[in-house]
C-alpha cells in the first residue's frame, strides 16, 4: 500500500512539474526488415549463389543449369548470405562458364551481384562478370569497376590497355557496363556516378532494357543512359573477377588454370563476391541494405 501511495504521489508530482514520462516497452516496435537473398524467378537466366564448400565447381541454381567452374586460388569465404567466392590476385583467380546463348538474353538484361571489394584494380578495371574476349566477334558484355590505372614503377609492369576504350579516365571505383551493340558500330560503355565503396557488402546492379541503362547501388538508381540498343550475341563464355585469354586454360593436372603466357594478373577482382544473378528482363527493384 504504501508503494502504491508513494506511486501515485510522484506520478502527480511529475504531472505538475509539467514532465512527461515514457514507457518504451509499451511503445509499438517497428522493426525494419534487412535485405534477402535473391529468388529464381521467371525471368532468372542463372543465380550462382557461390555456397559451394569444395571442390572447383560452383552450383547454378537457375533454370538452365549454367555450372561454373573456379580457378584453384579461390576459396569460400563468409559472404553476405551464406558463404561467398573468395578472389585474389592471381591469374588462377577466376570463375569460368562455358559460352550459352543464355547469357545474352535478347529482349532485357540484368546482372547483378553482392560484391566485398578489398582494392580497385591496378590497371583500367576489374571485371565482377562478362562475356568478352578480344576477339571483336566475340564481345557481348562487361560489368566491372573502374581501376587505378598505374604506370611503373607504382605498378609492376605496364598495363596491355585491352580496356582503355570502355573504361574512361575518371571511372575509378565506379560501376563501369560496356556492351557491343547488336547493330553495326563500336563498343559503347557507361559508368555510374557513385564510387562503389570498399571493405563492405555493396549491392550492384546493372540493366537494360533496349531504351535505357540503369546502374543501380545498394538498391538506389545512380544512373541511367538512352540507347537504342540490344546487346549482340557471341559465344564468348563467362568469366567472373578476372580477364584473360580462356583459349589459355587446361584442366591437364587436374585443375583449371592457364597453361602458359603472361603470368600477370592485370584484371583481377581481389575480394569476394556474392549472389551473382543474370535475369532475361531489366529489373527494377533491388536489395537495399538495412531495408531503407
Amino acid at each position: 500500500m504504501r508503494f502504491a501511495r508513494a506511486a501515485l504521489l510522484c506520478g502527480a508530482g511529475l504531472m505538475l512539474a509539467g514532465c512527461a514520462t515514457t514507457f518504451p516497452e509499451l511503445e509499438p516496435r517497428v522493426r525494419s526488415r534487412g535485405p534477402e537473398a535473391p529468388n529464381v524467378d521467371s525471368v532468372t537466366v542463372a543465380l550462382w549463389r557461390f555456397d559451394d564448400a569444395a571442390g572447383g565447381q560452383s552450383t547454378d541454381t537457375g533454370p538452365f543449369r549454367l555450372a561454373g567452374t573456379f580457378g584453384i586460388d579461390t576459396r569460400p569465404d563468409f559472404g553476405r548470405f551464406g558463404q561467398a567466392r573468395r578472389f585474389e590476385r592471381s591469374t588462377g583467380s577466376f570463375m569460368v562458364v562455358s559460352p550459352s546463348t543464355h547469357l545474352v538474353p535478347r529482349d532485357g538484361f540484368s546482372c547483378e551481384a553482392w560484391v566485398n571489394i578489398d582494392e580497385y584494380g591496378q590497371y583500367e578495371l576489374t571485371p565482377i562478370a562478362c562475356c568478352w574476349t578480344e576477339d571483336p566477334n566475340r564481345q557481348s558484355w562487361m560489368f566491372a569497376i573502374g581501376g587505378q590505372r598505374l604506370e611503373p614503377p607504382r605498378a609492376y609492369i605496364a598495363s596491355p590497355g585491352f580496356h582503355n576504350f570502355i573504361a574512361p579516365l575518371g571511372s575509378l571505383g565506379r560501376l563501369i557496363f560496356a556492351f557491343q551493340p547488336d547493330a553495326a558500330g563500336a563498343p559503347v560503355s557507361y559508368q555510374s556516378a557513385v564510387l562503389v565503396e570498399r571493405k563492405r557488402w555493396v549491392h550492384v546492379a546493372v540493366t537494360l532494357d533496349g531504351e535505357l541503362v540503369r546502374l543501380w547501388i545498394d538498391g538506389l538508381l545512380d544512373s541511367q543512359y538512352a540507347t537504342r540498343s540490344h546487346i549482340r550475341s557471341s559465344d564468348a563464355p563467362l568469366l567472373v573477377a578476372n580477364y584473360f585469354d580462356t583459349r589459355r586454360l587446361t584442366d591437364f593436372t587436374g585443375s583449371l588454370r592457364l597453361d602458359g603466357g603472361d603470368p600477370n594478373p592485370y584484371y583481377a577482382f581481389v575480394g569476394s563476391i556474392d549472389e551473382l544473378r543474370i535475369s532475361s528482363a531489366a529489373r527494377v527493384d533491388f536489395p537495399r541494405p538495412g531495408g531503407r
